[in-house]
């Protein structure tokens, strides 16, 4: 694709690498410039993941596409994380990023996936469809000592892989909406440089793991899962943590819990987009069905609106199944026949956030439940989640 001024959009070649690291390191971190390595010679993603930007033989900025899959109440949902991204300070304001956010998005649709979820700088990706949506864990300081007897605490390797994906899937099935590690991830991390992946052990037995980044502006932990609290001990003594993510829910939260001080007061969220409402909508009727056949709605037969006023949903239910869900127009007093209304902005909170429809209609001035409130409270319950992402956020 050509940009103005000659400018071209294209994929990524091994011709590109040395420039990409290069770009990547200056821009952001030096370990940037392995993991867009190891990204890129992986059979799981491959130079396919990424583009660059070229002004001749220049690479002038880049982006990276990675494979993901959300679950939500146990229905998976393909979805792409976009990551790697810098450009040249020569060429910053020309529009690059945007172009790239473009390349990511019509590469993620023609991948099937239904939404993107993202890390990223305050607001910038906004601009991009981006909203606010999922919280993240806060990142709490370390008080008091832990010891780490009994157990022993190493570094991952390949072979470890099955152990840890096992003990992480154990933790987040608390949760109702979970993004775990793919395999093609879990083998960057063991071989990236910047954080290390440990596995606790008790009598050889693999019994907790988590990550961490290396010691320059101190320890942060991150990522811990533990079938007992004394691992999560030994973590914390080993790696000698100065903050951790806390993981409430979890076996290895509440272990967690006494060595952490108070939370910062600030909120941390990740990015979400949701390109198309009724296709995402449409793939979770098994999750809809299921919510309302545990409900007082189980034997009920009728049909749930949603208007995000410029255009609007019909979710027609009977006896604990949602049949296909049929887009319609503009819609701007949705409660007139029974309907709640979302700001489109809103969706993706809605969907995947902690609040609900309720908790939303008490923030949000253009959300509200309309005359079928406990109808709609129960297609959009709050969501506890539990998502994790090739970068610690």
């Amino acid at each position: 694709m050509t940009l103005s001024d000659g400018l071209v959009l294209r994929t990524a070649e091994p011709r590109d690498l040395d420039q990409i690291g290069a770009l990547l390191a200056e821009r952001g971190e030096p370990e940037d410039a392995v993991d867009h390595r190891l990204v890129v010679e992986d059979p799981d993603a491959g130079w396919e993941a990424c583009a660059v930007v070229v002004d001749g033989d220049r690479v002038v900025s880049t982006a990276t596409l990675l494979d993901e899959t959300l679950f939500l109440d146990g229905v998976a949902i393909p979805a792409g994380q976009v990551e790697l991204v810098a450009t040249d300070r020569d060429y910053e304001g020309r529009g690059l990023v945007r172009a790239l956010m473009g390349w990511a998005h019509e590469r993620s649709a023609a991948r099937g996936q239904l939404v993107q979820v993202m890390l990223g700088i305050p607001y910038f990706y906004r601009l991009f469809g981006y909203t606010y949506a999922i919280p993240i864990a806060p990142v709490r300081p370390v008080v008091g000592t832990a010891s780490a007897d009994g157990y022993t605490v190493r570094e991952a390797t390949f072979d470890d892989i099955p152990a840890l994906h096992r003990l992480q899937e154990a933790e987040q099935a608390r949760a109702d909406l979970s993004m775990p590690h793919s395999p093609g991830l879990w083998r960057w991390l063991i071989a990236r440089d910047g954080s290390t992946q440990w596995l606790v052990e008790r009598d050889g037995v693999p019994v907790g793991t988590g990550r961490s980044t290396p010691p320059d502006e101190g320890v942060r932990l991150a990522e811990v899962a533990a079938t007992e609290a004394g691992a999560v001990r030994a973590l914390l003594a080993h790696t000698g943590a100065t903050t951790a993510n806390e993981r409430p829910g979890t076996v290895a939260g509440e272990a967690l819990e006494p060595f952490l001080g108070p939370a910062p007061e600030e909120a941390n969220s990740y990015y979400v987009r949701v390109p198309d409402p009724v296709a995402l909508l449409d793939h979770l009727r098994p999750v809809f069905g299921r919510r309302l056949a545990k409900s007082s709605f189980a034997d009920a037969e009728g049909e749930a609106v949603v208007s995000f006023y410029r255009s609007h949903v019909r979710l027609p239910y009977q006896a604990g199944e949602v049949g296909a869900v049929v887009a319609g127009s503009t819609m701007q007093a949705p409660g007139v026949v029974g309907g709640c209304g979302v700001a489109p902005d809103m969706l993706a909170s809605l969907l995947f956030g902690p609040h609900g429809l309720r908790g939303l209609t008490a923030r949000q001035p253009d959300v509200y439940p309309g005359p079928n409130a406990d109808l709609m409270q129960t297609l959009f319950p709050p969501v506890r989640s539990d998502l994790m992402t090739f970068y610690m956020p």
